[in-house]
């Protein structure tokens, strides 16, 4: 398979610099750009799959960042989270030229895009949330700290596997469970990305400082948890049936009721055959399913 990201380059940003993947053409000869955000422990490659689907046409621009802490922004120092990302993420579009592009978001990155439109209305066209955003109650203070360390934990297990070289972390990857039906290689790209050294050791290419801070802030700061709820552009949800490991969905069944309460005029799609990884990435329908979906959300709203 073609790798869809033609070009790679660095926006400058407090700190450092942002890794950003281009594909399709640059964002002054397309007829629509797309920011797309990346999950927690992830990276831009994720969206491998659905960025050549969606760029076959000739038209549209996707535009993916490496969150600051993760893939070839692992090294970029905090402050992380919210807020940071925001940052960045306006540094993205202005850098581009871009005034207003598709907001996609998967996973906590879905709360990144609900947290960059509610702060910058006019910057978003659209909001495409996956397997993720919806807003999310309170929790009690007694509690926060330990839930915020069981929410790390959970997110950077994979991340904190030992691998004395890169064909061991795709051979790692390739026994996750996420991926056993739908292997191909753009998860094997994506794996291979998932690999940075420091000191002349590899190490999964995430800083969980990073991780940490983005948690801390869905946990503590209300305007993170429910900044869906405070989005103006028009708002489009899909949802994998299934976690990674085949349990239950990520997004339970009284989130999304609560969601298609508030947002009577929202999209909401389930998208079957998917799991919460190959929603976006691999043979499966899911990469196929969100282009489809991206590329009507851009006919509608642009």
């Amino acid at each position: 398979m073609s790798d869809p990201f033609g070009a790679d380059y660095a926006v400058e940003v407090a700190g450092g610099e942002l890794r950003v993947a281009r594909a399709g053409p640059s964002p002054s000869d397309a007829g629509a750009v797309v920011l797309a955000i990346h999950g927690v422990a992830s990276s831009h490659v994720i969206w491998r799959s659905v960025a050549r689907e969606l760029t076959r046409g000739g038209d549209v621009c996707l535009l993916a960042p490496d969150l600051r802490g993760r893939g070839r922004g692992v090294e970029l120092p905090g402050p992380f989270g919210m807020a940071a990302h925001s940052a960045d993420l306006l540094a993205v579009l202005d850098d581009a030229g871009v005034d207003r592009a598709v907001i996609a978001g998967h996973s906590l990155g879905a709360y990144v895009a609900a947290g960059f439109a509610a702060q910058h209305p006019g910057r978003a066209a659209a909001v495409v949330l996956l397997d993720g955003g919806l807003a999310i109650p309170a929790y009690p203070d007694e509690i926060a700290d330990e839930l915020i360390e069981a929410m790390v934990d959970a997110a950077m297990g994979h991340a904190r596997a030992q691998f004395a070289s890169v064909a061991e972390r795709v051979a790692q990857w390739r026994g996750h469970p996420a991926f056993v039906e739908d292997w191909d290689e753009d998860v094997e790209a994506y794996a291979r990305y998932d690999v940075a050294e420091t000191a002349g050791e590899l190490h999964a290419a995430v800083s969980e400082d990073a991780v940490r801070g983005d948690i801390s802030d869905l946990v503590h700061q209300e305007f993170a948890r429910s900044a869906i709820d405070r989005v103006r552009a028009p708002l489009v949800l899909m949802r994998a049936p299934r976690a990674f490991d085949g349990a239950m969905p990520t997004l339970p069944q009284p989130l999304i009721d609560a969601f298609v309460a508030g947002h009577p005029h929202a999209r909401v799609e389930n998208v079957a055959g998917a799991n919460h990884y190959t929603l976006l990435l691999g043979a499966g329908p899911g990469p196929r399913a969100v282009a489809a979906v991206l590329g009507a959300t851009i006919t509608t709203a642009t």
